[in-house]
Parts: structure tokens; sequence; C-alpha cells
């Protein structure tokens, strides 16, 4: 059996080294960060996976690695039966490895479940 092996911080990792299972969902999420020169960003885009400490979000812009980042995730009322997202504090861990889907990882540092204000995406 062979085991799947991502990058993390260019170096390699296998599956079995991660620290939490990866549940492939597919949410909206939007992702905010200062940029260097301190200018506020954001993107919108959907998650890919999710783990107990990070996501995987396939989005149209890479902030660089180590960059803090905000994220909400908006969970299906289908699922919460209450309009609520997942709002976390995290940084950029990793940029999509080819043959995945373009995006980035993200670690999840803190993070809290709120009532959803405006879905965004």
């Amino acid at each position: 059996m062979t085991a799947s092996v991502a990058r993390f911080g260019g170096e390699s990792m296998s599956e079995d080294q991660r620290v939490g299972k990866r549940i492939p969902v597919e949410f909206p999420v939007e992702v905010r960060w200062k940029s260097r020169w301190g200018r506020s960003r954001h993107v919108e885009g959907k998650t890919g996976n999710i783990s107990g400490n990070g996501l995987f979000m396939r989005i149209p812009i890479r902030p660089p690695r180590e960059t803090p980042v905000t994220m909400r995730v908006f969970l299906p009322v289908t699922i919460t039966r209450v309009p609520v997202e997942l709002h976390c504090n995290g940084r950029v861990i990793r940029w999509s490895c080819p043959g995945e889907s373009r995006g980035m990882g993200a670690t999840i540092d803190e993070y809290e479940i709120r009532p959803t204000r405006t879905q965004a995406v």
C-alpha cells in the first residue's frame, strides 16, 4: 500500500503524518489578509477539504506562505438547520501541488461558530 504525499513548508509529508483526518467538503469560503504593504485583501472560493487543524481552499489568488489569514466558511442550512459560519484565524502553509485544484492550505489556529452575517460568496 502506498501512502499519498503532500508538500508542507517545502518538505514531503505522507498522509499518515498528518495530524487530522481530512474531510472532503465543498462549502463557500471567504479569505481575508493584509498584503505586504498593509492593504486589506480578500478572495472568495470553495473549500476542498477540512480537518480539525486546517483546510484546503480552491481560490484564484494565493497569499504568500506564513501570511496570517481570516477565513469564513459558510455552512449549509441543510446541515446546520440555522445559518452559521465557521470563523477561523490561521496562516497559509502551502499552495496547491501539481495535479491539485489551484488553491492553498491554511492552518486553523483559532475558530468559532458564529451566526452568519451576510454571505459574500
